[in-house]
């Protein structure tokens, strides 16, 4: 069985993929990542387009070369990696080698990895197997790592300062502080230890959703019930009551879902209406259809300020975005995301009426027999 490319053919060369590719009528061209294989006399007979860009060389030209010739690889320390594998008259027990880094000429980084066909187990290679990735992906990736982890030891900082100074300083001066102070300093220690706490909630989330192991534990949920709870608990520490405007028109369609994460879906967005927005903050809650046009829920949060860019649109929802300098992680946003998809539902962001901020997720009804 063929995989066909525009560089070659390679009969036999994928035992288990070539079968896929053909079921479906798909070419070597068709993977996303860079194939190379070389027969049993180490010369190349199949090239697709992946790895002709990640390499930038053109199939015509390497079709028919030896493998080490068409990719003369080095690792970091110089070595040519070729002969350091030695693929075809290396040990037999070998069945190929694992992902690294590796250099071609010029020093473009490369990812590689090879696997060995043999006729039979500790018999010769048959085909030569190169997997070929570009590092951009990689990169990007530690990028983002390297930047979670500043800006959590950004916002650890702050807190633990706070609650490392005053614990010392109630430690060693208990006797000399009123009992009003006492309280005061312990009450910010409590504040910044909640603030702590969210944080490793926000963390462990983002693993969740990114390992994609967000649980979703369904039950029924009263939304017009948790949007109220939610405007008093904003309105008893400190917001003025007419700031807020909740309109439910029902009747509504019973909901089930996970009602700890409806409620980290409202605290977000009203908390980002409220320091972010300006003016009223509506939340609207009414019966909706959604995306796969099974009955659902929509909740629509909308305030009065200027708005979020529309250059900025597209970003709102990726990690680190934040809408102003008024402080934040930049990763609520990234999380209700993360949920509302959990839930099978969706959420966009547009302007309100009034040219503020205008945040929409719709919930699919959901069912018993759905639950998680």
């Amino acid at each position: 069985m063929d995989v066909r490319t525009t560089g070659g053919s390679a009969e036999h060369a994928l035992p288990g993929w070539s079968q896929i590719l053909t079921e479906y009528g798909l070419t070597a061209d068709d993977l996303p990542d860079g194939l190379v294989v070389a027969d049993e006399s180490g010369r190349v007979i199949c090239f697709n387009t992946a790895a002709a860009r990640i390499t930038a060389l053109r199939p015509p030209a390497v079709i028919g070369l030896p493998i080490e010739q068409a990719l003369p690889l080095e690792d970091m320390d110089g070595r040519r990696w070729w002969a350091i594998t030695d693929p075809y008259r290396g040990l037999a027990t070998r069945t190929g080698q694992p992902e690294r880094n590796l250099l071609l000429p010029g020093g473009r980084e490369v990812l590689v990895s090879a696997k060995y066909v043999r006729t039979h187990p500790g018999g010769p290679v048959h085909r030569l197997v190169v997997a070929l990735r570009g590092t951009e992906a990689r990169r990007r990736t530690e990028r983002s790592h390297a930047e979670l982890i500043a800006t959590v030891a950004h916002e650890l900082r702050s807190p633990l300062t706070s609650v490392k100074g005053f614990t010392a300083t109630l430690l060693a001066k208990w006797e000399r502080f009123t009992e009003d102070q006492k309280k005061l300093m312990l009450e910010t220690v409590d504040a910044d230890a909640n603030r702590v706490t969210r944080l490793i909630a926000e963390l462990l989330d983002i693993s969740r959703i990114d390992s994609g192991r967000l649980e979703v534990r369904r039950q029924p949920v009263d939304i017009a019930a948790a949007v109220q709870r939610h405007v008093d608990a904003m309105v008893a520490a400190g917001q003025r009551a007419d700031r807020f405007a909740v309109r439910v028109g029902g009747p509504l369609p019973a909901l089930w879902a996970d009602p700890d994460k409806i409620d980290q879906i409202l605290g977000n967005l009203l908390e980002n209406a409220v320091r972010h927005g300006e003016g009223t903050v509506t939340i609207e809650v009414a019966a909706a259809p959604s995306k796969d046009q099974t009955e659902g829920t929509a909740v629509t949060v909308s305030d009065e300020g200027p708005g979020i860019p529309e250059e900025s649109m597209s970003r709102v929802f990726t990690r680190f975005w934040r809408g102003s300098k008024r402080g934040g992680t930049g990763l609520g946003l990234y999380i209700v995301k993360g949920i509302v998809e959990a839930h099978g539902g969706t959420i966009t962001v547009g302007r309100a009426p009034g040219s503020g901020a205008q945040f929409r997720f719709i919930l699919p009804v959901g069912a018993p027999a759905f639950m998680a």
